[in-house]
C-alpha cells in the first residue's frame, strides 16, 4: 500500500512532468503569489512566531517576513536573466557550445525551528525560480509557524506542485524514504548527517546548513563600546538561536575584564533591571532546551546573568569567565544567550585553538590591524566572516550562505539559492561542415602517429595555441579579408558608377 507521502511526491513528479512548473511565466506568478501571501498575512505569521519564541515584532518582521518578500523581489527582477541560456567559446569553428539551465526535479526542503518561517520559505522561492517542484517540510518544533505554513501556502500557490508536509520524526523519517531530485536542510549536524544517508541511497544531492561552534576574537585595540554592542546583539537576537550567533568570546583576561564591564552597562541600557519581563528577548524554544542550556551554567562563572526559569522558557543573558577548556559548552554548539569567554594571549594562539576544532560556520574578528584580520582570513577556514561586526554578512544578497564540513555543504541566498536547485547542462551542437570534418579525421582508425601529434597540439584545452585554434585563425581571418574585400569592391563600384573614379584618373 503507497504511503501518503508517496503519492504526494508522485503528484508534485507527475506535474512536474507535465511542464507544469517550466515555465518563466508559471514561476513569476508563484512567487508573486508567495509575496502576496506574506504582505496579506504578515500579522498570522507574526503571531506563530510570537507563540513559538515569543519573537519580538521587530524581528519577526525584520528577519524573516521583510527578509522573504525582499527575496522575492530581488529575485524577480533578475530571473529573466538567471533562466538564459549561457553561451560560450566553441574550440572548433561553426559548433556551438552553452550552458542550460534546467531544474533538477522534484526536490524537498526541511527548515529549521529557530527562524521557522525564513530558514523552511527562502529557499522554496529558490527552487520554484529554478523550475522545481517543491516538497515543503516546516519544523514540527516550532508547530505554531509549521500551521500557519501548511494553512496558507496552498491557498497562494499551486497544490500540486508545492505541498506542504507537516509532521515529527516518524513522518521525517518515512518522508525521506521518498526518492527526491534534490534535499535542502537546515538544522543541526547530528540530522544532518541522517539526512545525508537517506539521500546516498539514491545519489541524490543535497545542500546541508547546519550550524557549530562560529568564534569571535577582539583585539585589544578596538573600541570597545562599539564592538560590545554589536557583539551583544548578534548574541542575543532569537535569544542566541541562531545558527551564526558568536559562540564564544577569544581575548586576552585585561580585553575580557573590559568587555565585561561594558557589557553591563549596554544589557542594562537595552532591558533594563528586569531582563526577563523585557519585550525585546525572545524565549528558548521549549523546555527541554531550557535543561540543555542550564547545564552549561555550570561550566563557569557567570560575571553577568546566570538566572533560569524552565516554566517561562527563559534563560538570562548571561557572560561566563573562567570557562574549563574541557567543558560541554566549548564541545557542543550552544544556541542559547550564553556566551563564554576563553582567554589567549595572542591572535595566534587565537587561530590556534579554532583550527584545532570543527570548522566553523561563521566567524568574527574585531581588530583595527588590517594585518591580523587578514591572517584570520587566510588561515581559518570557516562558512563566512563579518570582520568588526556580527550576523551581517548573511544579510548581503551578493554574498553566498553555507557551511564548510560539519557546519555544512552548499550555500544559497540571492542568485546562488536559485544556482543551488539548478543543474548546468552542458551543450555542444556539432556542423555538418565538410572541411571541418576532413581537419578531424585524425580522431577516426586507423591511428596512427601522424594523427596523434596532430590531435595532441591542442596544448591547453582551451582557447591556446593547437591545431584547432589555428584552424579557428584561419577562419576568422579568411571572414575579415572576404569582408574586407567585399566592402572595397562595393565602395569602388559604386565611385565607378557615380563618375568619381575617372574625375580622379583625370
Amino acid at each position: 500500500m503507497a504511503t501518503p507521502y508517496k503519492e504526494i511526491v508522485g503528484r508534485a513528479r507527475g506535474a512536474f512532468r507535465d511542464g507544469r512548473t517550466l515555465s518563466v511565466e508559471f514561476r513569476r506568478q508563484q512567487l508573486q503569489q508567495l509575496k502576496k501571501m506574506y504582505e496579506e498575512n504578515s500579522h498570522v505569521f507574526l503571531k506563530a512566531l510570537q507563540s513559538d519564541l515569543r519573537k519580538p515584532k521587530l524581528e519577526g518582521m525584520m528577519l524573516e517576513v521583510h527578509g522573504l518578500i525582499s527575496d522575492i523581489d530581488y529575485t524577480l527582477n533578475r530571473l529573466d536573466k538567471w533562466v538564459k541560456t549561457q553561451e560560450v567559446p566553441s574550440k572548433i569553428p561553426f559548433d556551438q557550445s552553452y550552458i542550460y539551465n534546467e531544474p533538477y526535479g522534484v526536490v524537498l526542503v526541511m527548515g529549521a525551528w529557530n527562524y521557522p518561517l525564513q530558514l523552511t520559505m527562502l529557499p522554496v522561492a529558490g527552487a520554484i525560480a529554478a523550475g522545481n517542484a517543491v516538497i515543503i517540510k516546516p519544523s514540527e518544533v516550532s508547530p505554531a509557524t509549521a500551521a500557519a505554513i501548511a494553512s496558507l501556502v496552498p491557498k497562494y500557490i499551486d497544490k500540486d506542485c508545492y505541498p506542504v508536509v507537516c509532521g515529527g520524526i516518524p513522518e521525517t523519517t518515512e518522508l525521506l524514504k521518498e526518492r527526491f531530485d534534490y534535499i535542502f536542510y537546515t538544522g543541526s549536524t547530528g540530522v544532518g548527517k541522517i539526512v545525508r544517508d537517506a539521500a546516498n541511497k539514491y545519489l541524490t544531492p543535497v545542500t546541508l546548513e547546519l550550524g557549530g561552534k562560529s568564534p569571535c576574537y577582539i583585539d585589544q585595540d578596538v573600541d570597545m563600546d562599539m564592538a560590545v554592542r554589536r557583539v551583544l546583539w548578534g548574541k542575543l537576537i532569537n535569544l542566541g538561536q541562531t545558527c551564526i550567533a558568536p559562540d564564544y568570546i577569544l581575548c586576552s583576561k585585561a580585553t575580557e575584564k573590559i568587555f565585561v564591564e561594558k557589557a553591563k552597562e549596554v544589557l542594562q541600557e537595552w532591558y533594563g533591571d528586569d531582563p526577563q519581563g523585557s519585550e525585546n528577548l525572545c524565549r528558548i524554544v521549549a523546555e527541554r532546551h531550557v535543561d540543555r542550556l542550564e547545564e552549561y551554567l555550570k561550566c563557569g562563572e557567570a560575571a553577568i546573568g546566570g538566572k533560569v526559569d524552565r516554566a517561562d522558557r527563559w534563560v538570562e543573558p548571561t557572560v561566563l569567565v573562567n570557562v574549563d577548556k574541557d567543558s560541554k559548552i566549548l564541545k557542543e554548539e550552544i544556541f542559547g544567550p550564553i556566551l563564554p569567554i576563553v582567554n589567549v594571549d595572542s591572535h595566534v594562539e587565537a587561530i590556534n585553538y579554532i583550527n584545532d576544532r570543527e570548522k566553523p560556520l561563521a566567524m568574527y574578528v574585531f581588530s583595527k590591524n588590517k594585518k591580523k584580520t587578514e591572517v584570520f582570513m587566510k588561515q581559518v577556514p570557516c562558512g563566512g566572516v563579518t570582520l568588526n561586526d556580527t550576523i551581517l554578512h548573511v544579510a548581503h544578497t551578493e554574498l553566498p550562505f553555507g557551511g564548510i564540513g560539519h557546519s555544512g555543504m552548499g550555500a544559497y541566498h540571492g542568485k546562488f539559492t536559485f544556482d543551488t536547485f539548478t543543474h548546468k547542462k552542458s551543450c555542444l551542437s556539432r556542423s555538418y561542415n565538410s572541411f571541418i570534418d576532413k581537419a578531424m579525421r585524425a580522431r577516426f582508425p586507423p591511428y596512427t602517429e601522424k594523427n596523434l601529434k596532430l590531435l595532441t597540439s591542442q596544448k591547453d584545452g582551451g582557447d591556446g595555441p593547437g591545431f584547432f585554434h589555428y584552424l579557428k585563425l584561419f577562419f576568422s581571418h579568411a571572414i575579415s579579408m572576404g569582408l574586407g574585400a567585399l566592402i572595397l569592391y562595393l565602395i569602388i563600384h559604386y565611385s565607378d558608377s557615380k563618375g568619381y573614379v575617372d574625375s580622379v584618373v583625370e
